[in-house]
């Protein structure tokens, strides 16, 4: 007697499998207004949750009323901060909008003030000049363009402000969801984890969160309190733009290049405006700026989070030009995660699969008891 061979039913396969790719892409399809409003939320969920769990203790268990309170101190001390700065952003961008409409109009100056240096200020000012004469105006002719499309980008994601508060209101909603139903969350997404790869997925889940929290506390919020504390010194100290600056000593934060890049500037201005006493007074409050990522640093951050500079500086300018201002939050925290799982697999020791089903057992009923 032969043997009856089973018959592969390959229209079948593909239809399901189109079925399920059809699913999946219709999804997010849906879902694509509030992905990163909820990647947000889950990225500050998961770097204040230790803080929530204080809190909560501190008020008979009540969940609700702790989450309560950390969506009032991410309303106060993040998003309404964030708000009035993009609107100050936008009132001040009257400059940047002339550049992006006539790039043209750009000049080299004049740079008579040269002419004041003692010793040294003519043969300044005649280089400088001879510079400009011997092709400097051929070469501000070939980068106004870019001058203009650099501008017209910028203007154009403070337009999309709209936009960028839109997510900022749905990150402040699912934070608030994800206060109150994180265990839940959490264990769902673990046992989707195991059910996908075994102990390495549930391993993989949990460097994640070790990763996001790493980041959000050792880089994003450090940032935030430098840019936030420098712009203050820059606004006290009369210096013109300051909203505009303090973004850019957020950005500057973030990649790890540090504040004095803007601050040094505007001291240097200060001092040759004559203005020698806040001139004096922002060159210690930048002082004070620059060393407190030495001191913020470590005791925001619990676990060490050994991540390259140039991948956080990828992150940054990468996350700007892919999600706009948002990828300043997103952009470095999604490399950094990938990169944490991408060497944790390089470096992996075999790990044994006899504990697998007790570990999905275990979550699978921990989960379903939290629904």
């Amino acid at each position: 007697m032969e043997k009856s061979q089973k018959r592969l039913d390959l229209p079948k396969l593909i239809f399901g499998f189109a079925s399920i790719i059809l699913m999946i892409a219709a999804c997010f399809w849906v879902l694509n207004p509030f992905i990163l409003g909820f990647v947000w939320a889950g990225m500050m969920v998961i770097a204040t949750w230790p803080l929530l769990l204080r809190i909560e203790a501190r008020l008979w268990n009540k969940r609700w009323l702790a989450a309560l309170i950390m969506v009032s101190l991410i309303l106060l001390l993040f998003v309404i901060p964030l708000g009035i700065l993009i609107g100050s952003i936008i009132q001040n961008s009257a400059p940047l909008i002339d550049l992006a409409k006539s790039p043209n109009s750009l000049r080299f100056p004049d740079l008579e003030w040269l002419n004041t240096l003692p010793f040294v200020g003519e043969k300044i000012y005649y280089a400088w000049h001879s510079l400009v004469a011997s092709g400097g105006n051929a070469l501000l002719a070939k980068v106004q363009p870019y001058f203009g499309q650099a501008a017209g980008w910028f203007i154009a994601q403070a337009i999309n402000a709209g936009r960028f508060m839109f997510h900022l209101m749905l990150m402040l909603l699912f934070s608030g969801l994800l206060y109150l139903k994180g265990e839940s969350v959490m264990l769902g997404i673990r046992h989707f984890a195991v059910r996908l790869a075994g102990i390495r997925g549930d391993a993989a889940v949990v460097l994640a969160a070790q990763s996001i929290r790493a980041v959000a506390l050792g880089v994003v919020v450090t940032a935030l309190i430098q840019a936030i504390v420098g712009g203050i010194g820059l606004a006290l100290s009369g210096i013109s733009y300051a909203a505009i600056l303090t973004v850019l000593l957020f950005i500057c934060c973030v990649a790890q290049l540090g504040p004095l890049l803007v601050m040094v500037p505007s001291v240097i201005w200060l001092f040759w405006t004559g203005d020698t006493t806040w001139a004096i007074i922002l060159a210690i409050w930048a002082a004070v700026v620059a060393t407190m990522d030495g001191v913020l640093r470590p005791w925001l951050i619990k676990m060490g989070a050994d991540l390259p500079m140039v991948l956080i500086l990828v992150g940054v300018i990468g996350g700007i030009l892919s999600f706009g201002m948002i990828g300043l939050f997103i952009g470095p925290v999604v490399l950094a995660v990938s990169y944490s799982l991408l060497k944790a697999w390089m470096n992996e020791v075999a790990v044994p699969n006899e504990n697998l089903d007790e570990t999905e057992k275990f979550l699978h009923d921990e989960f379903m008891s939290k629904k």
